[in-house]
C-alpha cells in the first residue's frame, strides 16, 4: 500500500538550507496576498539563486525561510508549489530523521486524493497498491 506522509507542521522543512524556487505566477499570487506590487515583493523577499540563473525566496539571517513566523507560514494559503509538494513528492534521503510527518498506509485511491488536496495537483505517475 502507498504511504502518505501526513504533515505535522513542525516547520523543519522551512529551516533547512536550500532554495525555494518561485514561478512568475506564484510571485504574483504571493505579492497580491501581501498587498505588494510584484516589484516590491521581489525586492523584499527574493534573492539571486546560487547558480545566478533566477530568483528564489530569501532566507532570514539564521537560514530559515523568510516567511516562517514562529511555527506558521505567513503565506500558507498561497505558498509556492515546491513547499506544497513536501514531503510526499520529494525524494530526500534521510528526511524522516528531521521531518515529523506521520507515515500512513492508505489505499492508492486515498493516496491520490490526499496528494491532490495537499499539493493542488495529482501525482505524475499512476499509483498502484503494492
Amino acid at each position: 500500500m502507498p504511504v502518505f506522509l501526513e504533515c505535522q507542521r513542525c516547520t523543519a522543512c522551512c529551516r533547512w538550507p536550500g532554495q525555494v524556487k518561485v514561478s512568475d505566477d506564484e510571485m504574483a499570487r504571493i505579492a497580491c496576498f501581501l498587498n505588494l506590487t510584484e516589484e516590491e515583493f521581489v525586492h523584499q523577499f527574493m534573492r539571486l539563486r546560487s547558480d545566478r540563473k533566477g530568483l528564489v525566496l530569501a532566507d532570514k539571517p539564521n537560514g530559515e525561510c523568510v516567511f516562517l513566523d514562529g511555527k506558521n507560514c505567513r503565506v500558507q494559503p498561497v505558498k509556492p508549489q515546491q513547499c506544497r509538494d513536501f514531503p510526499n513528492l520529494w525524494n530526500l534521503p534521510g528526511v524522516e530523521k528531521v521531518c515529523q510527518a506521520i507515515p500512513r498506509e492508505i489505499s492508492a485511491t486515498e493516496f491520490r486524493e490526499r496528494i491532490e488536496t495537499a499539493t493542488g495537483m495529482l501525482p505524475n505517475e499512476p499509483i498502484t497498491p503494492s
